[in-house]
């Protein structure tokens, strides 16, 4: 088994929210292939507009500030990406380029398709490529791509930000895809739960055991290295109920979550207490862990039966 663990690890999740009147008309511009900005009271466009003035924090929430600028603008700079990741705009190579539309005094974040960074300059003109399906998000746009279209002076026009069947809120998917290294205290500490042990790691300066290790003390910042088998059994300090069912987690609620002190530890970790009633949870439950089949991590803490240990031995690890 390697001494550094490594794992893939994504982060993923739904974010919804409700679009104030700005917004509003922006997406659903978007949709109807018009793109609009907003002019604070100092006479700047702002493109994508905004809900209050970013100098003055003035709210601009007056749909009469509302202006429409053209699809085409000018790169101001721009990033290539040769490697596309899955949910980006374009499965080919492309540059991420800040453009600013004719008619604006800012600079919208999009893609722009180009066959290579030879063809991407800093003032290159370029024109909205629109999505085939619009349905008012910022992915209207498919991309930017290059032209040769010259300024459009007949822009910022005067705006109403009237349009059919209004976008109100939105839901945009957020996902981050990474590899975790949890170095060397917690790949020893994951290697070793994998065989149904608890290490932490002992501070020569203050000799607390932190568990699980970070490689350094917490306390005093000084690295740690000896390790120091704790629990499997330890105490609950504090814990909570949990009555919301979280969603793909295989576990009734209500169920009690808590800190435990493991014996010969000097930190308290997290775990799920079961077999016992959530209402007959208190603190200074002894407890114990219990791993289910093949899990690295135990699935559980239980009652051990054990008297309840006195305040005094785990007041300082609430």
């Amino acid at each position: 088994m390697p001494d550094h663990l490594t794992a893939p690890l994504v982060v993923e999740f739904p974010f919804t929210r409700s679009l104030g009147p700005v917004q509003r008309a922006f997406l659903t511009g978007l949709r109807e292939r018009t793109v609009l900005g907003v002019r604070t009271p100092a006479g700047r466009v702002l493109v994508p507009p905004v809900e209050y003035d970013p100098d003055t924090a003035e709210e601009l929430g007056d749909l009469g500030a509302l202006v429409e600028v053209a699809a085409t603008g000018t790169v101001t700079t721009w990033a290539w990406n040769p490697d596309p990741r899955p949910g980006q705009p374009l499965s080919t190579p492309f540059a991420w380029a800040l453009v600013r539309l004719d008619g604006a005094d800012t600079a919208l974040l999009h893609a722009l398709d180009a066959p290579g960074p030879h063809a991407v300059r800093t003032g290159l003109r370029v024109r909205v490529r629109w999505a085939a399906e619009r349905t008012g998000a910022i992915t209207d746009i498919a991309c930017f791509e290059p032209c040769d279209e010259p300024v459009d002076r007949t822009v910022p026009r005067p705006h109403t930000g009237a349009f059919p069947d209004l976008v109100t809120g939105i839901t945009a998917p957020a996902r981050l895809t990474y590899t975790y290294s949890p170095g060397r205290a917690q790949s020893r500490h994951l290697q070793a739960l994998a065989a149904h042990r608890i290490l932490g790691e002992r501070c020569p300066a203050c000799h607390k055991v932190v568990v699980p290790p970070r490689g350094a003390c917490p306390t005093c910042g000084v690295a740690t290295t000896e390790a120091v088998e704790v629990g499997p059994r330890g105490t609950v300090t504090t814990f909570c109920v949990v009555d919301i069912k979280a969603k793909n987690l295989p576990i009734d609620v209500p169920y009690v979550y808590a800190h435990i002190a493991l014996d010969g530890a000097d930190l308290a970790l997290h775990g799920r207490i079961a077999g016992i009633p959530c209402d007959e949870v208190r603190m200074g439950l002894r407890v114990e862990a219990v791993w289910s089949g093949e899990g690295r991590h135990p699935d559980h803490y239980r009652p051990t039966g054990e008297p309840d240990a006195a305040y005094e031995t785990y007041k300082g690890l609430l």
